[in-house]
């Protein structure tokens, strides 16, 4: 197997899940997420200026939505996967290890930012669009945890692409199988191209002021179907199909019906428009 055409041209996994400097060690999990919250951080506050929002707002926005997302991922993982903690309870705090359901960290993190928001006086239609291209790229960069962790592949194949998983990381139907569809690289590369379609459609002006974050909900939910799909890893099931197929679809069809929903005039805007017709009668 070693020496076979689809091993030589598959790229493999790290030896080891934590990063060692010195005596130091860090979980390699743990230090993604945190470089993709600094990354989603940055890219908001260089996004302010365009919306009259302070960015050290941000800083104090994060802090609170932050930990609520990762409550909420890690809530959203043992809700949908309580099968796999039955007997052993205490490693549900064990985030470490993996297991953070991005539906339920996203949700957690814009309810609580956008709360903290109103209590600020911010405009949450300003805050969602800042925040918005920055949320796929915490995603991208927290993905890379997976592949340390040599979780969260999929079904066996030969692609050139593929990569190698070590045999305690493997499904025991497929012990023998080497290579497999890299998922996390997938949805890594998936949500870099959201984040440059959210900041092209941004700079266009292209969809309503408020409603950015609905595209990345669409493009999220697009992405994650056809993703989850290709996984192999034990996930809960509803009617015979895997949880988060069904949230994905629900994340599509919410976004769309929030991003095409009529826009409601505002009270100055009818003015204005009441004056036009005034004026075009003089």
């Amino acid at each position: 197997m070693v020496g076979s055409p689809a091993v030589l041209a598959s790229f493999p996994s790290p030896s080891s899940n934590a990063i060692h400097i010195g005596d130091l060690q860090l979980r390699a999990y743990g230090l993604m997420i945190a470089l993709g919250v600094f990354a989603a951080v940055w890219l908001s506050q260089k996004r302010c200026p365009a919306r009259n929002i302070d960015p050290l707002a941000i800083q104090s926005l994060a802090l609170r939505a932050v930990p609520a997302g990762l409550i909420g991922a890690r809530a959203y993982h043992v809700l949908t996967d309580w099968r796999s903690f039955e007997g052993r309870w205490f490693d549900v705090v064990k985030v470490w290890q993996g297991g953070l359901g991005i539906p339920g960290g996203m949700l957690a993190g814009v309810v609580v930012g956008v709360w903290c928001a109103k209590r600020m006086g911010i405009h949450t239609g300003d805050l969602v669009d800042v925040v918005a291209p920055s949320l796929p790229l915490a995603q991208a960069i927290g993905r890379l945890g997976n592949w340390f962790n040599q979780e969260l592949f999929g079904r066996p194949t030969s692609l050139p692409w593929a990569v190698r998983i070590d045999p305690e990381h493997r499904p025991v139907r497929y012990a023998t199988q080497v290579t497999y569809q890299p998922t996390f690289l997938y949805e890594m590369l998936w949500n870099l191209a959201l984040v440059l379609l959210l900041l092209w459609l941004d700079r266009k002006r292209v969809v309503p002021r408020g409603r950015l974050l609905s595209v990345y909900v669409i493009g999220y939910g697009v992405g994650r179907l056809w993703v989850e799909l290709l996984r192999i890893d034990p996930a809960g099931h509803l009617f015979g199909v895997r949880v988060n197929v069904w949230v994905s679809l629900i994340a599509i069809v919410g976004g769309a019906a929030f991003l095409f929903r009529p826009t409601k005039k505002t009270r100055s805007e009818d003015s204005t428009s009441e004056s036009g017709r005034e004026l075009r009668d003089v």
